[in-house]
């Protein structure tokens, strides 16, 4: 299978499509932090105003249900999901999905640090898409909503009953604000500022549910918690979490940058703009795809592709023909290439995922700015591929 394309003669608006940190919203420049609380306490009253802000921002945008509770949490995505595990799991079986690199990490923290003996693992390779009429609904389950790493998503929350026994607490980190999340079937929800509206990394964000905030309150879990895994104070939710009064110390900088995000995200129209514009990216990448010859997507089921993380494999025998890591040296040759031209950074998969490219499709990122990539990625295999 020959590939031969000419050189492209228009570079991508922005060549920033990184799964994370990702691009930055259209117009953005430093001079939207002008207003920054630096130097100030992120305890002052104006401090805790604008945490206050993004929390209330970011329930009204993704129309989180009244009841809930929304926190910012350190350490990013991550730091959100721990913190959900270690406060809540230990009194109900778990069964927990992986089909990514992340949900195998969460995999690890169950069974290995946590040492939750009955715990079932339901799992997928990657573009693969788990059983999910295996789990069992009297039992506590994590998932993770979108492999950021598999380009794997979950489609919609139907597989969820009303009347489950345990809670369902979810990662959903590169999901919210580019997917309809079903609250009603989840009990807590984690993400990051760096994803889909483009904010700086470190801090976390968690939704509690009632009956999430109900198991906090009424079932402690026989283990020790570090402070930064503490929500609640003498046996009740601590609710000034919930109000801007955070763990430990935030960014006021990146705090200013999450409110930028959000007010953007505001003036195009909220969420269905949002979730629009991350699917007219998948779309322009899939009718690509249609047509090249050298690769497709690594989800083979269309309903559960990603529009956030969207993962291709080459299947061009030439490329077939090697070993994994030969695979993944071809790979950062491309990637090099395309960098060096200011085509595309940061695009190949990750690094524990199969050999491939990953293009970042969330609501920040431009459809002109993909249409004009694609032509550099065939460009680029075809250097890497006569070299």
């Amino acid at each position: 299978m020959s590939v031969s394309f000419s050189k492209p003669d228009k570079l991508p608006n922005n060549p920033c499509f990184s799964s994370g940190p990702c691009a930055k919203r259209p117009g953005w420049n430093l001079s939207h932090l002008q207003d920054a609380l630096v130097g100030r306490s992120h305890r002052s009253g104006a401090g805790r105003k604008k945490l206050a802000e993004v929390i209330d921002r970011s329930a009204a945008i993704l129309g989180i249900p009244e009841g809930w509770k929304v926190g910012i949490i350190p350490a990013s995505d991550t730091g959100a999901v721990e913190l959900a595990l270690w406060s809540l799991l230990g009194s109900r079986p778990v069964d927990i999905l992986s089909f990514d690199s992340f949900s195998a990490e969460w995999v690890k923290d169950v069974t290995q640090q946590l040492e939750l003996a009955q715990t079932r693992v339901i799992a997928a390779d990657y573009g693969e898409f788990p059983q999910l009429q295996a789990i069992q609904w009297d039992r506590d389950v994590v998932i993770v909503w979108n492999g950021t790493t598999s380009g794997v998503k979950i489609p919609n929350g139907d597989f969820i009953p009303e009347d489950r026994k345990g809670l369902v607490i979810c990662d959903a980190t590169s999901a919210v604000f580019a997917m309809e999340m079903p609250w009603e079937k989840l009990d807590v929800v984690t993400w990051s500022w760096q994803k889909v509206l483009g904010g700086e990394a470190a801090h976390g964000m968690i939704a509690l549910s009632p009956k999430a905030i109900a198991r906090l309150e009424g079932e402690c879990q026989p283990r020790p918690l570090p402070k930064i895994f503490r929500l609640t104070k003498n046996g009740k939710l601590d609710e000034k979490i919930f109000r801007g009064d955070t763990i430990n110390t935030p960014s006021m900088l990146c705090v200013e940058d999450a409110l930028d995000g959000l007010q953007w995200a505001e003036t195009i129209g909220g969420l269905p703009a949002l979730i629009a514009r991350s699917q007219e990216n998948l779309k322009v990448v899939t009718e690509w795809v249609e047509k090249t010859t050298w690769l497709e997507f690594l989800c083979k089921e269309e309903a559960n592709r990603s529009n956030t993380a969207i993962c291709l494999k080459i299947t061009d025998p030439w490329f077939q023909q090697y070993p994994v890591d030969k695979q993944r040296q071809i790979i950062a040759q491309m990637a090099a290439i395309l960098e060096k031209e200011n085509a595309a950074y940061d695009i190949a998969s990750y690094r524990e995922a199969p050999p491939g490219l990953r293009i970042w499709g969330g609501a920040t990122v431009e459809s002109d700015s993909i249409r004009d990539l694609l032509p550099w990625l065939d460009w680029a295999y075809a250097q890497v591929k006569s070299a």
